[in-house]
């Protein structure tokens, strides 16, 4: 008799099959994995229900049209392997993620076009990228001197894993002591950082980069929210300098939402203090989750 497998963990869809997520992989050969030829969405579980689905699934397949990669699933398929790892788990807060690879073309062949795309999913344990204390104190964020590839070579706005330039500019702001970084473009704008977008308070207007950056679901969801709030908003170019001169800064990411930073480049932001726009932001952030508008409850059930 086989014994029951443990999802406890998390949950993976690997090639038709549901595995416990320590067994699930992509072939090496997978060019997903050899070039980073793939894309990419993560959508967040909260207290059981799914957090603007539709909004994920809407840039996922704009990405897969972006890149030329096809799911080989309709969105409505996409959502029940999603909705069938995290039941699986039974995580009532959850990090899940979608993704379609290249695949490999025929041996010999280097057509793009020859090779049998992938799909996969996963669910496992919410994943926060600041820990309890840095979310309550604020994030010392660095401002990078490395450049951001640029959007005519990799759309920015396609979700993507060319990471290099957000890991070696990572690598420099833990080297600095401080908690994350924020990368720039050739004209000295601040534009995005691993896994989240920025938003600087400015001269009493809130701030976020226009170019050069993946219009995050969480971006889309601050911006909405500050405009029914009353607070003016402008989706342009943010200069380094300006960020370093804001009264307020702080991050939007599903892996956390709204997260105050506190200090840049070393220099406390205003008075080192969370600011009320960030707080007031925050605070709604969380409260949207259960507004059924943005909420699709998970219908658990039994492996």
């Amino acid at each position: 008799m086989q014994p029951t497998p443990d999802f406890s963990r998390g949950a993976a869809f690997v090639r038709g099959e549901y595995l416990p997520i320590a067994q699930a992989g992509v072939p090496l050969t997978d060019w997903g994995f050899l070039r980073s030829d793939a894309t990419y969405d993560v959508v967040t579980v909260w207290e059981g229900a799914f957090f603007r689905l539709d909004a994920h699934l809407d840039r996922f397949l704009a990405s897969c049209d972006r890149f030329r990669l096809d799911p080989g699933r309709t969105r409505d398929e996409i959502t029940a392997v999603l909705e069938r790892c995290v039941s699986l788990s039974g995580l009532r807060n959850s990090y899940v993620e979608m993704i379609v690879t290249r695949g490999q073309p025929p041996w010999g062949s280097r057509d793009p076009r020859l090779a049998v795309n992938q799909f996969y999913a996963f669910a496992v344990p919410y994943v926060w990228i600041a820990d309890e204390e840095q979310r309550q104190r604020g994030l010392h964020l660095r401002i990078s001197g490395v450049q951001r590839i640029p959007s005519s070579s990799v759309d920015p706005k396609a979700k993507n894993y060319h990471w290099n330039d957000l890991t070696m500019g990572l690598f420099e702001a833990l080297d600095a002591q401080a908690d994350t970084v924020v990368l720039t473009d050739g004209a000295g704008n601040v534009v995005e950082g691993p896994g989240f977008n920025v938003f600087a308070v400015s001269r009493g207007v809130l701030v976020t980069p226009a170019e050069g950056v993946l219009e995050g679901v969480t971006r889309r969801t601050v911006i909405e929210m500050a405009q029914l709030l009353g607070i003016a908003v402008e989706v342009r170019a943010l200069p380094a300098d300006e960020v370093r001169q804001a009264s307020e800064v702080f991050l939007s990411t599903s892996g956390g939402g709204v997260l105050p930073v506190t200090r840049v480049d070393g220099e406390p932001v205003a008075g080192g203090e969370v600011g009320s726009v960030t707080r007031q932001l925050a605070r709604t952030y969380w409260e949207w989750h259960a507004d059924p508008r943005y909420s699709r409850p998970v219908r658990y059930t039994s492996a």
